[in-house]
């Protein structure tokens, strides 16, 4: 009689959706879909930041160029902003990707820093408008995200 119940005990337990996940109850219950959105965003732009962050590390390595366009024959000003921004990135990515403040700050930084580059100094990345572009697109997009997330939230 005792194997009768603990098999039926097993089945009890094999059955689908008879065993729900342990959740803390507020994963989700409080957010709204802005929220959610804005939080999507951070972390396609973290891996954003990842591809950008590993490409510079990759100039300095070597990995990436040819022996014309090595770092060490690279002007000074673009071996600084190139290191800049390899170590900038990746910190923003992590920071992005667990949509903490700082990470957030860290992110708008680096917009920033290249948009200026790539303005003001053209002679260091060659001053591409694409690039000015792009980072423009990413700032108005989170600006526009987090404006509508903050909106949600009572006051």
């Amino acid at each position: 009689m005792s194997d009768h119940s603990t098999n039926n005990q097993v089945q009890r337990e094999l059955q689908p959706g008879s065993v729900d996940p342990i959740s803390s109850g507020a994963d989700g219950a409080d957010e709204g879909a802005w929220t959610r959105r804005l939080v999507v965003y951070l972390r396609v732009m973290a891996a954003v930041a990842v591809l950008k962050g590993l490409y510079h590390w990759g100039e300095v390595t070597g990995f990436i160029g040819t022996e014309d366009t090595a770092f060490e024959v690279q002007p000074m000003a673009w071996q600084a902003a190139t290191v800049y921004f390899a170590v900038i990135e990746l910190v923003a990515a992590v920071g992005l990707w667990l949509a903490t403040p700082w990470g957030a700050v860290v992110w708008l930084t680096t917009v920033v820093s290249m948009a200026v580059i790539e303005l003001m100094f053209p002679g260091i990345y060659g001053g591409s408008l694409a690039v000015v572009g792009f980072e423009a697109v990413t700032l108005v997009a989170y600006l526009a995200l987090a404006w509508m997330a903050a909106r949600e939230r009572p006051p």
